[in-house]
């Protein structure tokens, strides 16, 4: 299903934070959202799945602005994977866990059926979480957690998926491993990433995000230029695409002399 953010205006504390932010993810598309710290990435994720109501501006899912959706009705839609994603979950098994995926899907009374066990089993084994699935959730290494609550958002049967630093504090084979389940979903994917390298791997598409503007769109080489990346990031690289596909950025050894990218105000 289609993402469409259309000219987002977000105000907190009566200080803006997005201004005029639009981009589109289609059908399938994994859409990376990239930029220095403080530029407002996962404040527009916020607004996306339905958390932060804007000021301005409408975030469309399928053909529906998702706040006039009811929770319950956006949350079938959408599924997030935030950092804290895996907080208050003390006692849970891995399973039970994924089971969570299922609450939009239930009335208020309403109770697990088939469907249910069918959506989380099926989500279990395309997560490859089956061998610890009766496992304490607590107890898992970082990696491991993060398959499962990738696992739970996939029991959601979502349309879109809504990812925040997915792979922060995860080793660089646990990142691939999750990089490869995240594009092999084929779901609609807007992703905050802090790892370029990672975010050209992973991503269709990235948007950038300075200052809470946009400036610019697009597919991974024609955004990452070296002179986009020294503007907004402060660096001196390039990028290439290798022969196995895998697009590349290659950095100086120094930073550039003059400190680099905005100074963000602790916003991501």
């Amino acid at each position: 299903m289609k993402l469409v953010v259309d000219r987002l205006h977000i105000t907190l504390d009566r200080t803006p934070i997005l201004r005029d932010v639009s981009l589109e993810a289609r059908k399938g598309d994994i859409v990376g959202l990239v930029g220095p710290n403080g530029s407002g990435k996962s404040t527009l994720l916020r607004t996306v799945y339905r958390s932060l109501r804007p000021a301005g501006g409408a975030v469309r899912v399928g053909e529906d602005d998702v706040w006039d959706l009811s929770p319950r009705a956006a949350a079938r839609r959408t599924a997030a994977v935030l950092q804290d994603a895996g907080a208050n979950t003390t006692g849970l098994t891995v399973t039970e866990i994924v089971a969570l995926g299922r609450a939009p899907h239930h009335g208020l009374l309403g109770r697990d059926g088939e469907e249910d066990h069918m959506a989380v089993s099926q989500a279990i084994d395309r997560c490859g979480v089956r061998p610890f699935a009766d496992r304490d959730y607590a107890s898992l290494s970082g990696g491991e957690r993060q398959r499962v609550l990738l696992a739970r958002a996939l029991a959601q049967n979502p349309q879109l998926l809504v990812l925040d630093e997915l792979t922060n504090h995860l080793d660089i084979r646990a990142r691939f491993e999750l990089l490869d389940l995240i594009r092999a979903t084929g779901v609609t994917t807007l992703a905050v990433l802090h790892d370029l390298d990672l975010a050209a791997r992973l991503c269709d598409h990235l948007v950038v995000l300075c200052e809470g503007t946009v400036v610019a769109a697009g597919p991974v080489l024609d955004v990452l230029t070296p002179e986009l990346l020294a503007r907004v990031f402060g660096v001196n690289a390039g990028t290439d695409l290798h022969a196995d596909g895998v697009v590349r950025i290659t950095y100086a050894a120094r930073p550039l002399a003059d400190g680099g990218s905005p100074r963000g105000d602790g916003r991501t």
